[in-house]
């Protein structure tokens, strides 16, 4: 119901403004452009879903040697007693678990072309468990907005974007990115444990978190030690030993057991084409909506509505321009790294605007892209609170942001 009603939304407030700069502006060619966007995003999700269909096929059919062998048992041995925590609708030792966690490792990692087809194996083992197909489960919803909420340990795809558009030291946003994201993963944890009645002070979850802060402040003083070339060597080197590890350690152990790992390794794959097919719809629907709203204005409206309310208020309206990455976070991917990339070219890389819109991008992943995708890759339509906590911790994100930037940047 609430994915209804935003997406009818989207359209009505696409179609209301595009009028509006008809009618008052005699914008002639508004309407046009919002009919090419639908066209072009519609050829944008069936690209992305053809896409995704080599790499889910890799990584469901990694996935189903470590489920066969029994790598993915003892991973989700290890994680049990968290999960059973924050999943408590999980059995212990569920497979879901381990692909939860291998899904989490990816993203913490900036993984992203790994992480995606795991958190739909992991959905899909979930979905398993749900006595309603059509409406989300409280641990569907716990996973798909942690998995929003995007904790990224390492911002491997941002570095190098910066270092591709001339900034003296790419890596600069580092500790900014993983301080604003850390926070929106924890804010995200909080709002789902809330409405779900989850108790974080529980003795196991707060080991737990206490273990990933130690990690973060780890990693921040680890790398505060490095140069910038050094962050971007370990960086990549780290991401992609720990990757090929997990493969080949999955191949090892299915062969100890005797399991036919090619075999095991098709049966994956052939799920993997199945979903990549079935997201097609889902994400049609969810990026035709962003283009039209998009190229309507609407967006620019807001923008400048932020820039006098900030400006009224006596306040620094810098960041403003780096807005339209934050605003188009939660819609669309692709749009905000646009945006990002767009803002550094204008201001510079190594502009304050720059900056805060490489954290924006780092922040949070992408709400609605997630929800289509994941939710759609098992048919839940009811999506719950779902969509309301991935908000709160985008919103988190970008209140994070903006004083980390001014705190490090000007």
């Amino acid at each position: 119901m609430v994915l209804n009603w935003i997406w009818f939304s989207f359209f009505i407030v696409a179609f209301a403004v595009a009028l509006v700069k008809l009618v008052l502006f005699q914008d002639l060619q508004v309407f046009t452009a919002i009919v090419e966007s639908t066209f072009e995003m519609s050829k944008t999700a069936f690209n992305i879903s053809i896409g995704l269909t080599g790499v889910m096929c890799l990584w469901l059919g990694v996935m189903k040697i470590g489920e066969k062998g029994g790598a993915v048992g003892i991973l989700a041995g290890l994680v049990s007693p968290f999960f059973k925590k924050l999943f408590p609708g999980v059995p212990d030792k569920h497979p879901a678990h381990g692909s939860i966690m291998m899904n989490f490792a990816a993203n913490m990692l900036g993984l992203d072309n790994a992480a995606t087809p795991l958190g739909l194996k992991a959905m899909k083992e979930l979905q398993a468990l749900n006595p309603e197909p059509d409406t989300a489960t409280d641990a569907q919803i716990m996973f798909l907005v942690l998995n929003a909420s995007g904790l990224t340990l390492i911002p491997i795809s941002i570095m190098v974007y910066r270092a591709q558009l001339g900034a003296a030291n790419p890596a600069d946003v580092f500790l900014p990115i993983l301080l604003t994201t850390t926070v929106a993963t924890l804010v995200a944890l909080v709002a789902v444990a809330f409405v779900q009645k989850i108790n974080l002070l529980d003795r196991v979850i707060l080991s737990h978190i206490g273990v990933l802060i130690a990690l973060v402040v780890g990693l921040l003083a680890w790398f505060s030690m490095l140069s910038k070339d050094q962050i971007t060597a370990y960086s990549n080197v780290t991401s992609s030993l720990i990757l090929f590890s997990v493969i080949c350690g999955f191949l090892v152990m299915a062969a100890r057991n005797k399991v036919n790992v090619y075999e095991a390794f098709i049966e994956g794959a052939k799920e993997g084409f199945n979903v990549a097919v079935t997201i097609i719809p889902y994400l049609v629907a969810m990026l035709v909506a962003i283009g039209a709203l998009r190229s309507s204005g609407a967006m620019d409206m807001l923008m400048g509505g932020v820039r006098r309310l900030v400006a009224g208020l006596g306040g620094d309206t810098t960041f403003v321009e780096a807005l339209p990455t934050a605003f188009m976070k939660p819609l669309s991917g692709g749009a905000a790294r646009g945006m990002m990339v767009d803002a550094m070219k204008t201001y510079g890389a190594d502009s304050f605007v720059g900056r805060l819109a490489c954290a924006f991008q780092g922040a949070t992943d992408t709400t609605f892209y997630i929800i289509a995708v994941y939710f759609g890759s098992v048919s839940v339509r009811r999506t719950r609170h779902a969509v309301a906590c991935g908000l709160i911790a985008d919103l988190a994100g970008v209140f994070a942001a903006i004083p980390i930037a001014y705190l490090f940047f000007r």
